[in-house]
């Protein structure tokens, strides 16, 4: 290797781990939310408590919050400007595609639809139908609590660099009563890791989590109702889930409730197909 050779090595080499340095220094200190108060960033690996895991050991599922690690005024925010459902008129909704690069970072894949197979939803509008949503706005999958919040969550799972992530913001907002899974019932997402965070709950009441053993819902295994900042982790593909149908507390005024979907690691080849078309380069978890 020859003097300048070496010279633009050793540069690069410096930037890199300049570029780890801050990476890890961010991770030790907190971040601002936008109303002035802290947020605690913790490791990745200290992210959940340590019943998170041993939860999802041995029940396969587990509750938890994390509004002290991000910013949820903020992230309220972005359900303003969310485009209405075009297959479900109801409902509003943006997703995204998601991976971990080499580095372990946090990037937004291109579009890929969302395709689940009948074996999976049920529901006649839904199953065996590529569905296109706008894409999360690139502002809110850019902001460090949300990339430490995917980087956290995938490694709970132990996801890897180059498995796709999908990542959802959907909810119902208006009047009346309306059924958020518009007729699914007990079901699974056709996936192993599926984590449900419910970001704002307005004048309603219902929209109880449940979770079986069976698809039948013979065998109830748990009931609980989700709060701003908690979320549900669920082995989509150990268990069954539902939630009951939402409706206003208090009549004639406006009521909305928003959540966040995230999952991976799809056994749906339905939307496995879909994946290996928009994504060659992509770690299915047929493929691992």
């Amino acid at each position: 290797m020859n003097i300048a050779n070496r010279g633009v090595r050793q540069l690069a080499d410096s930037s890199r781990k300049l570029t780890l340095e801050q990476s890890s220094l961010a991770e030790h200190y907190p971040a601002h939310s936008t109303d002035g108060t802290t947020l605690h960033l913790p490791l990745t690996s200290q992210y959940w408590p340590k019943a998170v895991h041993e939860e999802l050991k041995h029940q396969h599922w587990s509750k938890s919050s994390i509004s002290a690690h991000i910013d949820l005024n903020a992230w309220q925010g972005f359900l303003k400007d969310l485009p209405r459902d075009p297959y479900v008129n109801t409902r509003w909704k943006r997703m995204s595609w998601l991976h971990l690069n080499d580095q372990h970072e946090v990037e937004t894949l291109g579009e890929c639809p969302m395709a689940q197979g009948g074996r999976f939803n049920d529901a006649a509008s839904m199953a065996d139908r590529l569905r296109y949503y706008a894409p999360l706005e690139e502002s809110f999958t850019e902001r460090e609590d949300v990339r430490a919040f995917v980087k956290a969550w995938a490694d709970m799972w132990g996801i890897g660099p180059r498995e796709p992530i999908l990542m959802q913001i959907t909810g119902v907002r208006g009047d009346g009563t309306i059924d958020p899974l518009q007729g699914q019932g007990i079901h699974a997402d056709g996936c192993k890791y599926l984590s449900i965070l419910v970001v704002n709950r307005e004048n309603v009441s219902g929209a109880i989590n449940t979770l079986y053993r069976d698809k039948a819902g013979s065998e109830l295994l748990s009931t609980t109702e989700l709060a701003p900042g908690e979320v549900l982790h669920i082995h989509d593909d150990q268990l069954f889930h539902s939630v009951s149908s939402i409706s206003q507390e208090n009549a004639g005024q406006h009521f909305e409730r928003f959540i966040i979907i995230i999952n991976c690691a799809f056994i749906d080849e339905f939307q496995n197909r879909m994946l290996r078309r928009h994504f060659p380069g992509a770690v299915l978890n047929e493929s691992k």
